[in-house]
């Protein structure tokens, strides 16, 4: 039996829909009751000319989904996201949802081929920290800002140059790993391969990794974990949704109740190699995203900070000394990015972490001398 109720979009239908959100570089598909079918393209939200969509068109759509995941009904509805592939076309990671009593999903486009760092627009540094061998490194920023596309790039760019074993524990399993790789890689998807993130985890420590990435870090259980894996000499990489390095630090250890933070604090500090927070920014000509990123390598002097609590002092520590290392704060690098012509100058200031600072130094940078 078809996967639709009477009345409701085809298969074909959305099929149709998903090979055009590909074709228009589209980065999400919604399809939401009363609204037409809608594009998320270089950041803004573009509906489509098609009615606005009914119960049993939404409906159909997750009922495609859950049968593409082996699930049946959608009786049995679960909200979350699943992994969706449309062959020959792309691959989404589907989140699928109730509101007011109708059912909804918003489609993620997953590109089939792992992209590198060039095509993604990131700065050298991310390769450099790829160059850890264990340790802990957090790929941070808002949702759909390009932290699972980094790290699967990082651990991508890992697997091709060495011959180290990767396990993955992801909630739903996004990229597909090279099979031609000089690594090799365990994917594993918490509901389908394992109960959650904290069992797959433990398990993975038993399954001989070098690399152990982890698609977020959600709870006080898998930051725990992820914590004694690097401690015990192996790289985790994981994400977390936070704006900038500083509340990402801040984010982790407030994971912790109040009596442990000191000692995870130590840990950290002995432990975390690097934080690379991510904002997409749309280009100056409108033809596409481009990364803003500020990075955070760790140092002695990045190590006491973190075990003393002095996190408001890194910004500072980033822009000045670190500078010289690679590392660099979001306004340094978006006073790079408009420099080099690829942001607009309001970009630049809207998503500056320091405004008037950053306005100062572009308006003195670029004034030029006096006619």
């Amino acid at each position: 039996m078809e996967p639709q109720t009477e009345g409701g979009l085809t298969p074909d239908k959305v099929h149709s829909l998903l090979q055009l959100a590909v074709k228009r570089q589209a980065s999400d598909v919604h399809f939401e009751v009363g609204y037409p079918p809608t594009y998320r393209v270089f950041g803004d939200l573009l509906p489509l000319k098609h009615p606005p969509l009914t119960s049993s068109d939404t409906e159909s759509v997750v009922a495609l989904v859950l049968k593409h995941a082996g699930e049946g009904s959608v009786e049995f509805f679960r909200e979350g996201d699943r992994s969706y592939s449309l062959p020959g076309v792309s691959r989404f990671r589907a989140t699928l949802f109730k509101q007011r009593g109708t059912w909804g999903a918003v489609m993620r486009l997953i590109p089939f081929a792992v992209p590198n760092f060039q095509q993604l627009g990131l700065p050298s540094v991310v390769q450099t920290v790829c160059g850890a061998r264990r340790g802990l490194v957090l790929v941070t920023g808002a949702t759909g800002n390009g932290k699972s596309t980094t790290i699967a790039a990082m651990l991508n760019h890992i697997i091709l140059q060495e011959r180290l074993h990767a396990v993955t524990v992801e909630d739903p399993i996004e990229f597909l790993f090279p099979s031609n790789a000089k690594g090799m890689v365990i994917q594993r998807e918490v509901g389908t391969d394992t109960p959650s993130y904290s069992e797959a985890l433990r398990m993975a420590l038993r399954q001989d990794p070098d690399v152990i990435m982890v698609g977020e870090l959600r709870d006080r259980d898998t930051a725990d974990t992820c914590l004694k894996a690097s401690e015990t000499g192996h790289l985790v990489l994981t994400s977390l949704h936070t704006p900038d390095v500083a509340r990402s630090i801040g984010r982790l250890v407030g994971m912790f109740p109040a009596g442990e933070q000191d000692t995870v604090r130590s840990r950290l500090a002995e432990n975390l190699q690097a934080v690379l927070s991510l904002r997409l920014l749309t280009r100056a000509d409108g033809s596409g995203l481009v990364p803003a990123v500020e990075a955070l390598l760790t140092t002695s002097t990045v190590r006491q900070m973190v075990r003393e609590g002095k996190t408001d002092e890194i910004h500072k520590y980033m822009e000045t000394a670190g500078a010289d290392l690679g590392m660099h704060s979001f306004d340094q690098y978006l006073y790079r990015l408009h420099e080099s012509k690829l942001i607009t100058l309001d970009a630049a200031l809207a998503n500056a972490t320091n405004r008037a600072d950053l306005e100062r130094r572009l308006m003195i940078e670029t004034a030029g001398p006096a006619v």
